[in-house]
């Protein structure tokens, strides 16, 4: 059996599309529904039960779980940026996440666990995962802090050979609807290209930089379940990993390929920066991918435009847009 935390959010239900890709639906989903559009994720998929969150961390804290559990692919986490409530964010993020971890240690079930690039905070020590780097990162918001802590008490008891922890940089692709206001930039860029038919991008208050031309490293939800489908098939490879392309790319880049995907010309609209983000805005940041590579990992990564145009002509513009 593969457990999936945060099985109904966005790249934990990817997962679990592609394990249903690989005719795996041995499958149990963890996560709170509530009352949100989230259940929709789940409706194409093949599972054999659902368990909230609570019960489940109840049923690993009395030790009762299922037998022959084969892997706990652990996406489930708070994961805004915003979310201010630093307790919620210390036991939900960080501690609930060292108890599975020790669980599966202890039984030697495989984990796999969801860091962040935000734990590289404004990337003035680089975006290097290299273990020697990660204890001089600074993280500049809570979600990105509760990430970084778990993957530093990895390091800190010596267990980066037990687990996999994959630092996501800036995904998006199906699935993501539910996010509201935390989808990526590709969601809400078609949103808007249908609604006035313009994307609005930030001015530059950088002298480096031109207006849309700051870079962040998008990479397609498909691509990163297919990583963890590569992990899954090779137990031996753990430890703390980027999971970006390693190829930074401008919103005006990202913007060019909404339009492309839609057979429209660009029409893009450069506004001021809001005054409160000009001096914690991040102008760059891209996943160096050398540490996954040398762990023996070869596909390639889809382009940002191959990308965009996958997810907008065979989900956005459909009328089921669910993996």
């Amino acid at each position: 059996m593969h457990i999936i935390t945060g099985g109904a959010g966005f790249i934990g239900s990817a997962a679990a599309w592609r394990l249903n890709e690989a005719g795996i639906d041995d499958i149990l989903i963890v996560d709170a529904l509530g009352t949100g559009p989230k259940w929709k994720n789940l409706v194409g998929r093949k599972y054999v039960d659902f368990i909230h969150l609570d019960e489940f961390l109840t049923m690993v804290e009395s030790d009762c779980m299922p037998g022959n559990i084969e892997s706990i692919i652990h996406m489930g986490a708070c994961s805004a940026t915003s979310e201010r409530d630093a307790d919620y964010l210390m036991d939900n993020n960080f501690h609930y996440t060292v108890k599975l971890a020790q669980y599966s240690i202890d039984k030697g079930i495989r984990f796999i666990t969801a860091s962040s690039g935000a734990t590289y905070g404004g990337g003035e020590a680089g975006f290097s995962d290299d273990d020697a780097v990660t204890p001089s990162l600074r993280p500049i918001n809570m979600y990105g802090y509760s990430k970084h802590l778990f993957d530093l008490w990895l390091l800190r008891n010596k267990l980066t050979d037990k687990v996999a922890s994959l630092k996501f940089f800036n995904v998006f692709g199906p699935n993501e609807y539910h996010k509201e206001e935390m989808a990526s930039v590709i969601f809400h860029s078609f949103n808007r290209v249908r609604e006035s038919g313009r994307i609005k991008l930030f001015k530059s208050a950088n002298p480096d930089y031109g207006d849309g031309d700051f870079k962040r490293d998008f990479i397609y939800v498909k691509d990163c379940v297919e990583t963890m489908m590569w992990l899954l098939e090779n137990p031996e490879v753990n430890g703390i990993y980027n999971l970006g392309t390693g190829n930074a790319r401008s919103w005006n880049d990202l913007a060019k390929a909404v339009f492309a995907a839609l057979g429209k010309e660009p029409q893009i609209e450069y506004i001021e920066m809001p005054e409160h983000l000009r001096d914690h805005y991040q102008y760059f940041t891209e996943a160096k991918m050398d540490k996954l590579r040398a762990a023996g990992y070869r596909n390639e990564f889809t382009s940002l435009e191959d990308a965009a145009k996958d997810y907008i002509c065979n989900y956005m513009t459909k009328a089921d847009p669910y993996l």
